[in-house]
């Protein structure tokens, strides 16, 4: 019954990505921003709220009635394992679907700056909630602090990405809907109100696919007598991280690298800045042995990515093999 409430859960988060993603498309297309700006805030935030709902669902759901163990380690769980995910297996998985099209050696042509930005934000905050980890629970304002200062970080990142989109318009780099909105064709025109009330649909669908899949989750630690933690850091990303996993593939198969890349970073410095806010605020936020090595495997596949563009460096499939690695290296130690 768990697993059939997950698979129920998990189809429901993923249609409501796939609406919510598609409308974001069209809603820059409308807006005149670049691809950059669509790929890493609106595509990013989007095809993260699966992710990002679990966590917020499995902490709240602790603090009203459910176990606070459970939910806790849901949470936490799925906080730290989104971006090990992304850093490492869906940057891997984007460079093995586009090898056989391009070669190993084949160049991957990603806007440069945005990516550069993207990843040094990502970096930077992520790498502040791996510092909060050895805070104490109980030094509440320094714990305050650093959850305001994640915060912060983000929201920076966007006025920053924000100021960049004209030059980039300019470039060439502006946003083109590759597919119609999916209202449209139930006869709607595709204006400004119905790209909304899609937005609206593919949210709430997400948010109730969180719910069962948190549900789903605890039962199933229940059932195989695996920590709930354990369990998240491994089964939650995979499951959730699907929507830019198959986006980030069907792009760069389709030549616009930017969009792509910036789907999975955008995304990074989303998950690496609110989300463990929310875990430094409202989550013991400890450094177990499964979450250090998650964090520090992050930062080593994301740090190397960043030198990778920040030296210049053309990007090819195989420098990925590096982030698969971390992947591989994490999941044997976890099982």
């Amino acid at each position: 019954m768990n697993i059939l409430l997950l698979i129920a859960a998990l189809i429901i988060i993923l249609a409501g990505a796939e609406a919510f993603t598609n409308a974001l498309e069209h809603l820059g297309d409308r807006l005149g921003i670049s691809e950059g700006v669509t790929g890493s805030i609106f595509a990013a935030v989007g095809t993260a709220l699966p992710e990002a709902m679990v966590p917020v669902v499995a902490v709240f759901a602790a603090t009203s009635g459910q176990p606070a163990h459970l939910g806790e380690e849901v949470g936490v769980g799925a906080i730290l394992g989104a971006p090990m995910m992304l850093s490492t297996l869906t940057l891997f998985m984007m460079a093995l679907f586009v090898s056989p099209q391009r070669g190993w050696r084949g160049a991957l042509n990603p806007e440069p700056t945005g990516l550069r930005r993207d990843l040094g934000w990502f970096l930077s905050a992520f790498g502040l909630s791996a510092v909060a980890l050895f805070v104490p629970h109980h030094i509440t304002l320094a714990r305050i602090g650093i959850g305001l200062m994640l915060v912060t970080l983000y929201f920076l990142y966007v006025m920053v990405t924000l100021r960049a989109s004209a030059a980039l318009v300019a470039e060439g780099h502006g946003t083109e809907a590759g597919h119609a909105l999916y209202l449209s064709k139930t006869g709607l025109p595709t204006k400004m109100p119905v790209i909304l009330i899609q937005l609206a649909i593919g949210l709430g669908m997400i948010v109730f696919g969180a719910n069962l899949f948190v549900d789903g989750i605890e039962g199933l630690s229940h059932w195989l007598s695996i920590s709930a933690l354990i369990l998240s850091l491994l089964v939650v990303p995979i499951a959730t991280e699907l929507p830019e996993k198959i986006n980030s593939i069907l792009w760069i198969r389709r030549g616009k690298d930017t969009l792509a890349f910036g789907n999975i970073t955008g995304a990074l410095v989303f998950q690496g800045s609110l989300l463990p806010a929310i875990g430094v605020l409202l989550t013991p936020w400890s450094p177990s042995p499964p979450v250090l090595l998650g964090a520090g495997l992050t930062l080593l596949a994301g740090g190397y990515t960043y030198l990778l563009v920040r030296r210049g460096v053309t990007l090819r499939p195989y420098h990925f093999l590096f982030n698969g690695a971390c992947y591989g290296a994490y999941f044997f130690a976890l099982t």
